[in-house]
């Protein structure tokens, strides 16, 4: 717990002051969105749809009956998550979201480790929502997922580029036309119910999905476990309202309502839809496959499914446009925070003509461009592992938000703390030990390579690399 961040407090105000202007340093982002256009960005960011549609189905594959209740309690896990990113943002209110907050509280090397984790997540969750474009465009044409994936990615690049007000209202629409589409899912599941309430404990998956076995399974606990780091990605855009908090009016006030409420409302959103489509589903085989769009054809008709489909296509392009706002904020926040060389420094936090960190965009969006060529399981399970471990520093970061200088600055606090921290590392911690080694190996590489970098560069030059910094919140 070394090279710990303090900020001086104002003796007037008790707030951190403003870091000293020094010639040359990278402009600070606008505050320009307050709670309704940060709760959009942010709703469409967790992207209820698409997740719905997309990362679900792989769920039912492996839990069939247990899916709904493995992401019951992933989002009940992810409210004392939202409640560490709550304190923290209001604590920390940067673009650099989980590093600048665990960098201030729990030292340099943690922030490094959490902004190397959370760089893994920002760079593969767009091509994994991106990829299922192709599925639910098969009504109306017939892509390759690689190739449609990448195509979406580009265009949510080229509209990263423009003025953050803008986009709120984009990602506005097409997050209504999401929303109906789960809707009228949950809709369809629950009036064709095949099956009672009791359906969702009885844990039991298809074996054998597709040969007409008929087989049974149960569902395990330990699969459960294991399914929880999915769960948890399910609704992880949440956090994305720390990430914005530097463009919010008033964030100590705001990025807490921000952060809660799309917890809530994302979680019901997704979580009803999947309810009906467990009770609905023709046979435990046809649920297990997870095909949904083929569930809703058969319980109305073609052209219901067609505009289903249509709609979480324009939610999965949605998403694609906020996760790379999101992600350049990243980037752009390790460049102005000195992360890299030089050269480096200075693309990274230039600022276009609409205010938008232009550089930092398209490095988001190429290469997630280019990730949707790769083979999507690996990137499922290397996401979730990311996930996994950034909450649990953060959680670590929660439970010494109270200490010292931070102890007396204003901010939101959450309730029962420090047992919420301490549960969460515990939980998430047991979460991590379950997930495969495979997936657990390339993380940790990773992250190993991130530590030779600390190591060799960042920590000989601690006086002028790595300096996380808190904008002002006015």
């Amino acid at each position: 717990m070394t090279d710990t961040l303090r900020p001086l407090q104002s003796a007037a105000t008790g707030e951190p002051p403003a870091p000293a202007a020094v010639p040359g340093d990278p402009q600070k982002l606008k505050r320009s969105i307050g709670v309704v256009g940060g709760t959009l960005l942010t709703l469409s960011c967790v992207t209820p749809a698409s997740t719905l549609f997309v990362v679900v189905p792989d769920l039912f594959s492996s839990l069939g009956t247990a899916t709904a209740l493995t992401i019951a309690i992933g989002s009940l896990l992810c409210v004392g998550v939202a409640f560490c990113y709550s304190e923290l943002g209001t604590l920390i209110p940067s673009a650099g979201g989980e590093y600048a907050m665990v960098s201030t509280m729990a030292g340099r090397l943690a922030g490094w480790l959490v902004f190397v984790l959370s760089l893994l997540v920002v760079m593969i969750v767009p091509p994994v929502i991106a990829m299922g474009t192709a599925d639910y465009l098969a009504p109306v044409m017939h892509l390759d997922p690689s190739y449609a994936g990448a195509g979406v990615m580009i265009c949510a690049t080229l509209a990263g580029l423009l003025d953050l007000r803008a986009n709120a209202w984009i990602t506005g629409i097409f997050l209504v036309l999401e929303v109906v589409a789960a809707g009228v899912v949950a809709v369809l599941g629950f009036s064709h119910a095949e099956r009672g309430p009791g359906s969702l404990v009885d844990l039991t998956v298809a074996s054998g999905s597709g040969s007409g076995s008929g087989g049974v399974d149960t569902v395990t606990a330990m699969l459960i476990v294991s399914g929880l780091a999915i769960a948890l990605f399910v609704t992880q855009g949440f956090s994305t309202a720390v990430y914005l908090s530097e463009e919010m009016e008033n964030p100590r006030r705001n990025v807490a309502r921000t952060v809660l409420a799309t917890l809530a409302i994302s979680s019901v959103i997704i979580l009803v839809p999947v309810v009906a489509i467990t009770m609905g589903a023709e046979s435990l085989t046809a649920l297990t496959e997870g095909d949904i769009s083929a569930m809703v054809t058969a319980w109305s008709n073609s052209a219901v499914g067609t505009f289903v489909s249509l709609c979480v296509a324009l939610a999965i392009i949605n998403a694609g446009i906020v996760m790379v706002i999101q992600n350049s904020r990243v980037l752009f926040a390790s460049a102005r925070d000195k992360a890299w060389p030089s050269p480096v420094n200075k693309a990274l936090s230039k600022l276009g003509a609409s205010g938008a960190p232009w550089v930092a965009t398209l490095l988001v969006g190429v290469p997630g461009a280019l990730l949707c060529f790769v083979n999507l399981d690996t990137l499922y399970g290397v996401t979730g592992v990311s996930v996994t471990g950034m909450y649990l520093l953060v959680a670590v970061a929660a439970l010494l938000a109270r200490r010292g200088s931070h102890k007396a600055t204003a901010a939101w606090r959450m309730p029962l703390w420090p047992a919420v921290p301490v549960v969460l590392i515990a939980v998430l911690a047991y979460i991590l030990s379950q997930q495969e080694l495979p997936y657990l190996g390339w993380t940790g590489g990773i992250v190993v390579a991130a530590t030779l970098y600390w190591a060799l560069y960042l920590r000989p030059r601690r006086e002028t690399r790595w300096l996380v910094s808190v904008p002002e919140d006015s």
